[in-house]
């Protein structure tokens, strides 16, 4: 049985879809061939143009939060991820109450929802690894499933990812939805355009994560700065071995459970620069920047046993072949991203 046959002939809903997690776990289901793949995005941090058009593929427009997309939603969902937030940190650090709009009620609206939905096999939400990484800045050790979690966070994108969790669990506890938890590490990958969707409060709209950042700026020529001198450190994954884990989850993984989907290889900011400026041959010396004053998870990784064990995941995508389809894929697609960075310039120049 191949991967995908599993979703074959099924009705899948995709919450988040047309964003750059959510678009390559779209494009991976259509070679499933579902009978209905259902998409709901309010393209906060998506391009509607990174979504692929296909006649299984239904694009709702909105919140999953609003009542009205919820009433349009098949009752006959076989699968739904639930892969939408309000992205990322910064973002929610300067608008606390937008993400908890965007992190938390959709999730509660969306758990509410799917409670009654009794043709359900899996539920599977993307929650944050972050949350619950060890604050050291030092040594790291992989963080582990159960690894306990702390009452202080750096964000409220943190916390609502958290309280994701806490609902997904009490619907399953309560209600018996089949409810699955994928805590991402760091993806990267083809796919990501930098300052997708509508302004957020800060620059991190459009500088929203380190590789693809890095990666654009290498490519033009520009200097990469490193916040610490670089030596925080992070489990990057590539965005294929993401959606492949995501689709395990919703076969093989136990209700109630949480899974890291990490390639438990740590790699330092320095390093990754490095890394992307030696695949470019960018000639732009790096700049060293302060540490972040908000940020004090430093040094971390995922540990990879228990998805291993249970779901048969492994991440496959290496950091240096990771990199280089990436930067293959900025190169083909500067002008898209160009055009999104654009939309956002007289924000930025204000910030």
């Amino acid at each position: 049985m191949t991967a995908t046959a599993p979703f074959a002939d099924t009705a899948v809903l995709v919450v988040g879809g047309a964003g750059f997690v959510g678009n390559a776990l779209v494009r991976r289901l259509i070679d499933a061939a579902p009978r209905r793949l259902v998409v709901v995005d309010n393209l906060l941090s998506a391009d509607i143009g990174n979504l692929p058009e296909h006649p299984s593929v239904d694009f709702i427009l909105g919140s999953i939060a609003d009542n009205r997309v919820l009433s349009t939603l098949p009752r006959d969902l076989d699968y739904a991820f639930h892969l939408a937030c309000y992205h990322g940190n910064q973002s929610s650090i300067h608008d606390p109450l937008a993400d908890h709009d965007n992190n938390t009620i959709t999730s509660l609206k969306l758990f509410e929802w799917l409670k009654d939905c009794r043709s359900l096999r899996k539920v599977v939400y993307a929650a944050a690894g972050c949350a619950v990484a060890e604050k050291t800045f030092g040594e790291a050790g992989a963080t582990s499933e159960d690894a306990p979690v702390s009452l202080f966070h750096d964000s409220p994108y943190s916390i609502s990812k958290l309280i994701g969790e806490m609902y997904g669990n009490y619907y399953f506890s309560q209600y018996g939805l089949p409810f699955v938890r994928a805590r991402f590490q760091n993806v990267y990958g083809p796919g990501e355009i930098l300052g997708a969707g509508a302004w957020r409060g800060t620059p991190a709209t459009v500088w929203r994560n380190v590789t693809p950042t890095f990666v654009y700026r290498a490519i033009k020529g520009l200097p990469l700065v490193l916040e610490n001198e670089g030596r925080s450190s992070r489990d990057f994954i590539y965005v294929d071995d993401v959606v492949k884990g995501l689709m395990l989850c919703a076969t093989n993984g136990r209700p109630g459970e949480v899974y890291n989907l990490a390639s438990g290889v740590e790699t330092t900011i320095r390093q990754l620069a490095d890394e992307i400026n030696a695949l470019v041959d960018s000639p732009a010396p790096l700049e060293i920047g302060p540490r972040r004053p908000w940020d004090r998870s430093g040094n971390r990784l995922g540990s990879t046993t228990k998805a291993s064990e249970q779901l048969g995941f492994s991440a496959d995508v290496g950091l240096r072949e990771g990199i280089r389809r990436t930067v293959d894929w900025t190169k083909a697609n500067l002008a898209a991203i160009d055009a999104a960075i654009e939309r956002h310039r007289m924000f930025m120049t204000s910030a």
